[in-house]
């Protein structure tokens, strides 16, 4: 009898909770995803093809919550107890802070990691991601940062093919400026700290064969790699063969303002629809150089996937991760839908892409490039740091401060900055 009252207790503790015991053992893992419509569509037949293995937990995915930004929304859930069992859209150095807050599980100790990651050729990705001895982020996408030029224009100028040298591109520069028509280059992407992961870095990553500009809490980019990268940009600038005042409502480059510029994959679909002919003319160039280095590196746009530690369904969790990065058929999918190649070093040798790649040249060239991507610095305050960048570059531009003096305050305000 006391057994009984026992369980009809339980039972009614579970009606009064809102859940009985088969509800309680089916909840969902909970995922935010980037709030885009493309990456939308591609997570929802993911998740529709999950869910109906019924062995497998259900999986609710929703964007990440309107805020500020995307890692406002997570920080503001993370403080709430709101937060979702996985979330994609997260940047190294927000994965950094959240690593530091204790907030990311380990993937390094999750059963079939390494198998993971030898399945879905990302070992060179995961080793740039690893920080505090820890892999918390499963990077999704690389897109490397490299330029796209104007071939109709530049055979104008005698050029049948894209400048790679600093050399070539004054001597484009100044065939343009005998002509009195437009600039060469867009070299600075905007004002926002966020450019500069568009201009700076991609191009240092380039002269310093892919050196780091930050590490352990100090700037490195003091030095002929960075001296270099600056003497390229500032001589752009004081020639008039750039500009800084390009608006983001501005394409120069589709309106035939400049010859070459720095665009993404996913412009590929925005010109298709807006500049079809422009489109045809593109050629895909890598960061130009002082030698013209053909393994020149540059950076990687990326974002990753993190397990939060208080999720309550993490063994399920990692088994829909793994289920959706062990399979080459979604990366592809992934890479139909939204342009941007994934976190894959196989992607020009994987069979599962060749026919894509063959029917879309300027993915295949941007690809090219991913094993030459470098991730920005893992640092919790990009902010800062980029902010401190943008006032180097500014100085350049309208103060003519001598470069030697510009790099060495910039580096000593970003010293003083993580150190903090």
């Amino acid at each position: 009898m006391k057994t009984m009252k026992l369980a009809a207790f339980a039972a009614m503790a579970l009606l009064l909770s809102g859940c009985g015991p088969e509800e309680k053992n089916q909840q969902s893992i909970k995922m935010w995803v980037a709030p885009n419509v493309t990456q939308e569509v591609y997570w929802g037949e993911i998740v529709k093809e999950w869910n109906s293995n019924p062995a497998n937990r259900k999986v609710e995915f929703t964007p990440i919550p309107a805020a500020g930004s995307s890692e406002e929304a997570i920080m503001n859930a993370l403080a709430s107890g709101t937060e979702p069992d996985i979330s994609t859209n997260i940047f190294i150095g927000f994965a950094r802070q959240l690593t530091e807050l204790k907030q990311l599980n380990d993937y390094s100790k999750m059963p079939g990691f390494q198998a993971l990651v030898e399945t879905r050729h990302m070992g060179n990705a995961m080793a740039s991601w690893k920080f505090d001895g820890q892999q918390n982020v499963i990077p999704i996408y690389i897109s490397p940062i490299v330029y796209w030029w104007r071939s109709d224009l530049l055979a104008d100028y005698g050029f049948d093919h894209v400048p790679v040298t600093y050399d070539e591109i004054y001597t484009l520069s100044e065939r343009m400026t005998q002509s009195h028509k437009g600039y060469s280059l867009q070299i600075t992407s905007g004002k926002n700290w966020w450019d500069r992961w568009f201009d700076f870095v991609p191009l240092y990553y380039a002269a310093s064969q892919g050196s780091p500009y930050i590490q352990n809490n100090k700037a490195t980019f003091n030095n002929d790699a960075g001296v270099q990268t600056l003497t390229f940009i500032n001589k752009m600038f004081a020639n008039k063969w750039t500009s800084y005042d390009f608006t983001a409502s501005d394409d120069p480059l589709a309106a035939g303002t400049v010859l070459g510029a720095v665009r993404g994959p996913w412009d590929i679909d925005r010109y298709h629809k807006q500049f079809p002919e422009v489109l045809k003319t593109i050629r895909i160039g890598q960061m130009p150089t002082l030698t013209g280095d053909a393994e020149a590196a540059t950076m990687a746009d990326s974002k990753g996937m993190v397990m939060f530690s208080t999720s309550k369904v993490q063994p399920d969790a990692w088994k829909f991760i793994q289920w959706v990065y062990s399979n080459p058929k979604n990366d592809l999918r992934w890479l139909e839908l939204t342009g941007m190649p994934p976190a894959r070093e196989d992607l020009q040798s994987n069979p599962v892409f060749k026919s894509y790649l063959q029917q879309h040249e300027l993915v295949n060239a941007i690809a090219s490039f991913v094993p030459k991507a470098v991730p920005p610095a893992p640092i919790t305050k990009t902010v800062e740091v980029q902010r401190t960048m943008t006032q180097m570059i500014e100085k350049l531009v309208f103060k003519n401060s001598p470069i030697t003096e510009v790099i060495q305050a910039s580096s000593q305000e970003i010293d003083n900055t993580l150190g903090q």
